[in-house]
């Protein structure tokens, strides 16, 4: 059962190391978080490194950003690249369930992502650590809790690729469409509900309010951050919005992990070729 899922999770590891997709991902990946951690107080006239929970909001804000698009870009052409190439006739020849095929892919996505996350973040928490006077203990667990909910953040967009890589007919649509859906789950959806809870005149309630953060994984990160390493000078308005322990936010990610698998195992066992 094991040995066919973890060959096709190393095929999708190696493609992506030949496409030199680990490197650009881990450049750019710890390019911004060295620079946010080290030169963005340059704005203020001085360069310190800003305190533990200012700079987990700001390297939250990159991930936020960053993570599902790079997400998305490594999963667009999943199964409608090979599709059109042909290869994907072909493993369904093999004596392979379509849910093992999607499993190992997912995994080989998985890993190339977690690695990039755990070098890039892991050595800002190193250099922090070693240029600071940062408790220990606290530096560790609030970078293990960035690190973590970036990979389960990463994991939901992976796998709504792999639901629209599976409905449509070209890559280039589907390209677009996720385009889009980023667009509209991380920017314009996050505006209107900043808006929202900013707004004076609103007559919304925090527990509807609250209900618009748990549809949004992007926004669940958000809250699990502001829990992990709150700022109340940054972000005062939705510090007293979010009231849900960090266990619940994580299994909330889970869920929404969850979810997206089981539509993307759906949509690829009714798809015909």
């Amino acid at each position: 059962m094991l040995t066919p899922i973890l060959t096709i999770a190393t095929k999708e590891i190696k493609d992506n190391c030949r496409n030199r997709w680990v490197a650009f991902i881990g450049i750019i990946l710890t390019s911004l978080a060295l620079l946010i951690t080290f030169s963005g107080s340059v704005v203020t006239g001085e360069l310190v490194i800003p305190e533990l929970p200012l700079l987990m909001a700001s390297l939250s804000s990159v991930a936020v950003f960053i993570l599902p698009l790079t997400a998305i870009l490594l999963s667009y052409d999943s199964f409608i690249g090979e599709e059109e190439s042909g290869t994907l006739l072909l493993l369904l020849s093999y004596p392979l369930s379509r849910s093992q095929i999607l499993v190992g892919k997912f995994i080989g996505h998985l890993a190339v992502i977690s690695f990039t996350i755990f070098i890039g973040f892991g050595a800002t928490a190193l250099l922090v650590g070693i240029l600071t006077d940062v408790a220990l203990f606290s530096l560790i667990s609030t970078f293990l809790h960035l690190m973590v909910s970036s990979i389960l953040l990463s994991m939901c967009f992976i796998l709504v690729g792999y639901a629209v890589s599976l409905q449509v007919i070209e890559k280039a649509k589907a390209i677009a469409i996720l385009l889009f859906i980023w667009v509209a789950v991380v920017l314009v959806y996050d505006l209107i509900l900043l808006t929202m809870m900013v707004a004076e005149s609103t007559s919304i309630s925090n527990g509807v309010l609250q209900l618009l953060i748990l549809l949004n994984p992007s926004d669940v990160f958000r809250a699990l951050m502001l829990v992990v390493a709150p700022h109340s000078s940054h972000v005062e308005g939705l510090s007293s919005l979010v009231q849900w322990p960090v266990l619940s936010l994580y299994l909330i990610l889970v869920g929404w992990n969850a979810m997206m698998m089981m539509l993307s195992l759906g949509l690829f066992y009714r798809k015909r070729f």
